[in-house]
């Protein structure tokens, strides 16, 4: 018996879930999750700066937020492997906006590719770009976070973090990385009033990641979904929302499975 596509509910309606809170953003050009918890922040009262390492996108994306936000919205480049970029973003994060309330690690980098045949190369990009730069844009932002005795970091984990899957080592061995680095940093934290969360993705669709993967293993992973579609990008930005809003006050160290399925 075929699995019956479930559709999703409407686009929310905001509810001013982060009214008067400041919120960066990293990797937030393009169709991905990143726009899409950037839109969702601004449509929830936040003000935003965002960054990309892609240029014309970022403008793009902003021209867009723009239209959305209540404020104008602020915007640098940023190489996240780039420890200089990282320092330069945050000092300009703040200098536009006052302080940060709300740090979010979108920044990521996939690939397919068997163990035997990984270069080092490939291994250590998707680690740096995925797994360290979370960890660079964290020590970063919590010195200044700590001096205010507050904030939140949302960071952006998967699925694979978990569960096994074929030619995806290195991506999942960076998001496993992502998990505990979540975990440990926000106990140390969480003593300077500073939660540190994550979500967990299964597969959400969007325009760059269609270009980049097989219409055929899309429709696999899409099947294994338990509503029998991949997710809007919108339903993942929709919990990182969650964990920058005050409803998640109690919660650090968490890591939430956005997926229709088991992990």
């Amino acid at each position: 018996m075929g699995k019956i596509r479930v559709e999703p509910l409407p686009y929310p309606e905001p509810k001013g879930l982060l009214k008067g809170k400041t919120v960066l953003i990293t990797a937030a050009a393009g169709t991905g999750i990143g726009f899409s918890a950037a839109k969702r922040c601004a449509e929830e009262g936040a003000r935003l700066f965002v960054s990309d390492v892609h240029e014309r996108r970022l403008g793009e994306a902003v021209a867009k937020l723009n239209e959305v936000s209540a404020k104008p919205v602020g915007s640098k480049l940023c190489d996240v492997t780039k420890e200089d970029q990282v320092q330069a973003l945050i000092a300009a994060a703040i200098a536009e906006m006052g302080h940060v309330d709300v740090l979010i690690n979108n920044a990521g980098l996939g690939g397919s590719a068997p163990v035997v045949e990984m270069t080092d190369d490939q291994w250590f990009k998707v680690i740096d770009v995925t797994l360290t730069s979370v960890f660079r844009m964290t020590r970063a932002i919590l010195p200044h976070m700590y001096a205010r005795k507050s904030g939140a970091i949302v960071n952006n984990a998967s699925v694979l973090g978990w569960r096994a899957q074929e030619l995806q080592a290195h991506y999942a061995a960076a998001k496993a990385g992502v998990m505990a680095f979540t975990r440990c940093s926000a106990i140390e934290a969480a003593e300077q009033g500073v939660r540190i969360n994550a979500v967990a993705p299964s597969i959400a669709m969007h325009e760059f990641l269609n270009k980049v993967t097989s219409s055929e293993l899309l429709a696999e992973l899409s099947a294994r979904e338990a509503f029998g579609r991949p997710a809007e990008t919108w339903e993942i930005a929709n919990v990182m929302v969650f964990l920058a809003c005050d409803l998640s006050s109690y919660m650090t160290g968490e890591i939430l499975s956005v997926s229709s399925q088991r992990a």
